[in-house]
């Protein structure tokens, strides 16, 4: 398990912004392969670094504790670090790719890319050649992408090809469009956060187990290999 331990047979899983022990609990027993956590505190999803280490305990092995960064400082990063054992940082700021580097001191990370009309895909892994995954989010106003999915027509086939080991796709995914993503694009992972609230920061189990199901219906009619 874990985020990015590709499969092309089985999408992997990823829910975001986690506040609460009991949707932790629920999306670990659901068969989720990753959980995020975000550390900026302008989100109302944001925890704080013991708030987080405390959701984290209930992870088991193998279900990777994602941290969410936007631009933080040395001493920010160093708080999260000193109380969340944080698995996979996922850099979702301006950081430069020197600046991963520094800050993940050898821990894999994934870059999100806020993806619009002319988005340069070749230049952006080229650029974040060193990180683990990409994650594909939409561009909109300030950090995130606001639940509002892209147009992924605008992703060039042979590069998702070429890189869907490493690409996480997110970004106004739900239920109803996730299995025409997989189908579309075949991403290593499927990333989701407001899809699945009632409110911001409070995840819904039932949204959560459908969002499930649908990536699971979607890997049961990939291709045979």
């Amino acid at each position: 398990m874990g985020l990015l331990h590709y499969a092309p047979d089985r999408t992997r899983i990823k829910i975001c912004g986690l506040k609460r022990p009991e949707d932790v609990d629920f999306a670990v027993n659901s068969g989720v392969d990753a959980l995020g956590f975000v550390f900026y505190p302008p989100s109302p999803r944001a925890v704080s670094p013991q708030h987080a280490a405390g959701l984290i305990s209930r992870l088991p092995a193998g279900v990777d504790a994602v941290g969410l960064v936007v631009n933080a400082s040395d001493a920010e990063f160093a708080a999260i670090r000193a109380y969340a054992p944080i698995t996979l940082w996922q850099f979702h700021g301006d950081e430069s790719p020197e600046e991963c580097q520094r800050l993940a001191a050898g821990d894999p990370w994934i870059k999100a890319g806020r993806v619009g009309e002319g988005f340069a895909f070749a230049d952006f892994s080229l650029q974040y050649r060193q990180a683990a995954g990409f994650l594909l989010d939409a561009l909109v106003e300030g950090y995130g992408g606001g639940g509002i999915p892209f147009d992924w027509q605008w992703i060039p086939e042979a590069w998702v090809s070429a890189n869907a080991p490493r690409v996480v796709l997110s970004g106004g995914l739900n239920a109803h469009n996730v299995g025409e993503a997989i189908a579309r694009l075949q991403p290593c992972a499927v990333d989701i956060s407001s899809g699945v609230e009632s409110a911001k920061g409070i995840k819904d189990a039932v949204l959560m187990a459908q969002f499930i199901e649908a990536v699971r219906l979607a890997d049961s009619k990939k291709p045979k290999r």
